[in-house]
């Protein structure tokens, strides 16, 4: 695509043809640059001439993480079956802070199209979210199911254990574990509501 744009550049500014103006300029260059995204889009299964919405076919293209699922050290680590989104659809999930977010889809629940993204907040570590997307595919809510630890809290990561789980009736529960304690500090439990919104049932703290 680098070519196809200095060739075209070196054809607008050679001689003896009709000076185009800035809007046309700008609109030519802006099909080449749809050329270029179009062409990566396709290279992860997404083809926009064949949809009108980018998002949905993103969707289709993840792969399925079944349910029901709970944490562990190597799902958080290693993220199986999560995809790399598609640096032109990372605007849509509000996640331009990352480089390399990955997602995985989950079953549908209630009409709510559900996906887990990865998103990479520092170099190699992954928080976990849970979206619900409305039926264009465009996020609804969202529920962090596991943070990376900021170096400079007072929380230590050997003595803690974030732990989440999704059963196959969508409850989504949150809890922060105490190894040394052996108990629970902290717990909430999660529904997905009509609205496709993340609510809370219930809560406790130690």
């Amino acid at each position: 695509m680098t070519v196809i744009l200095a060739m075209m550049l070196l054809l607008l500014s050679c001689g003896g043809r009709k000076q185009l103006s800035p809007e046309e300029l700008s609109h030519k260059l802006d099909s080449v640059k749809n050329i270029e995204i179009n062409e990566k889009l396709q290279l992860q299964g997404i083809n926009l001439e064949e949809s009108d919405n980018p998002l949905k076919q993103f969707y289709d293209s993840l792969n399925l993480q079944t349910l029901p699922i709970s944490y562990t050290e190597d799902y958080v680590r290693f993220l199986p079956a999560f995809k790399p989104i598609p640096q032109e659809i990372i605007p849509f999930m509000e996640l331009q802070n990352c480089n390399e977010p990955k997602a995985v889809s989950l079953p549908e629940s209630i009409g709510a199209k559900l996906i887990l993204i990865a998103a990479d907040e520092q170099p190699h570590l992954y928080s976990l979210w849970l979206y619900s997307l409305d039926d264009d595919f465009k996020p609804v809510d969202k529920l962090c199911l596991y943070a990376i630890e900021d170096k400079s809290d007072e929380i230590d990561p050997d003595e803690f254990i974030q732990y989440f789980s999704i059963t196959s009736d969508y409850e989504i529960r949150l809890i922060d574990y105490s190894k040394t304690k052996h108990k629970t500090n902290f717990e909430e439990v999660y529904y997905i509501d009509s609205s496709r919104k993340f609510l809370m049932r219930e809560s406790s703290f130690e």
